[in-house]
């Protein structure tokens, strides 16, 4: 379907030589609703707030790096011809979720090791946050006009103008064809498995399930919106979409783990600070 329109800018405004981009500031401003959100978690299960700040200094350039070194792996060979100093400009996009929650979760249990708390308390509290962050920030690919998927036929295109304002239909017309936003799809599914896990925690689950509830929720909208994407990351040498890779052996091998945690006693505690009673034996 062909198009015309304009592109928004993505440089919000410079400093003299110094250009401070749209997508740089959406991540930002998810990672500081996020902190807000945990903190009052936090306070609502009795842990100091500042325990959650102090993760953040850690956790937040622990997973810009991870993130980044993930996305250059795999697109080694864009990077390989450029410019040394492309490999870290982070701000023009190419950073992957996927790296970014290794470098997350590493740094969570370290942290919680060295101030001796519960990692699977922490990854709970943090779990909303993250998801809520990850909402947000796929607005910082649609300034940037990646993250999106085909070109779509004339009666979708006709169908979106009916639900989708002008800005969004606009910025996703790239050289003249419109293509799936689906930054915007994987946006409101991730908005979507927030509101579970905020009514999830509120029910006082079992410790740990909060944290790996979204992983395996997040994972099963990646898969399907990955599938649409015209810019995956591919494990070498195959024609497989790594995102959708790690999303199969993520949600089975944590439903697998919540499984084996109920079976043998390892999750046996909720959040009010019931206990599972054991069924006894006939």
């Amino acid at each position: 379907m062909s198009c015309s329109a304009p592109a928004l800018d993505p440089v919000f405004m410079e400093l003299g030589p110094l250009p401070i981009h749209w997508y740089g500031l959406i991540i930002a401003f998810g990672a500081f609703l996020g902190l807000y959100l945990a903190t009052k978690e936090s306070d609502r299960l009795g842990m100091p707030k500042d325990l959650m700040v102090d993760l953040v200094v850690f956790a937040i350039p622990a997973s810009i790096i991870f993130a980044r070194i993930y996305y250059v792996i795999f697109e080694w060979d864009r990077y390989a011809g450029g410019p040394w100093w492309g490999i870290f400009a982070v701000w023009e996009g190419g950073i992957a979720i996927h790296g970014a929650l290794i470098g997350a979760v590493l740094t969570a249990i370290v942290f919680a090791r060295v101030k001796k708390v519960s990692f699977w308390q922490v990854a709970d509290i943090a779990a909303p946050s993250l998801i809520l962050g990850q909402a947000i920030g796929r607005w910082g690919n649609f300034m940037n006009q990646e993250a999106h998927g085909g070109p779509i036929a004339a009666e979708t295109f006709n169908s979106f103008h009916t639900y989708l304002p002008d800005f969004i239909m606009n910025q996703m017309c790239i050289d003249g064809v419109m293509y799936h936003p689906t930054f915007l799809y994987e946006s409101v599914w991730n908005i979507l498995v927030l509101i579970v896990l905020l009514i999830l925690r509120r029910r006082n689950p079992l410790r740990g399930e909060v944290f790996l509830s979204y992983l395996i929720a997040y994972s099963a909208g990646r898969f399907v919106i990955e599938g649409m994407r015209t810019d995956s990351l591919y494990v070498p040498g195959t024609g497989m979409r790594m995102a959708q890779l790690i999303s199969v052996v993520i949600i089975i091998g944590l439903v697998a783990l919540m499984w084996y945690r109920r079976k043998t006693g390892m999750a046996t505690k909720h959040y009010d600070g019931k206990k599972v009673k054991k069924k006894k034996k006939r």
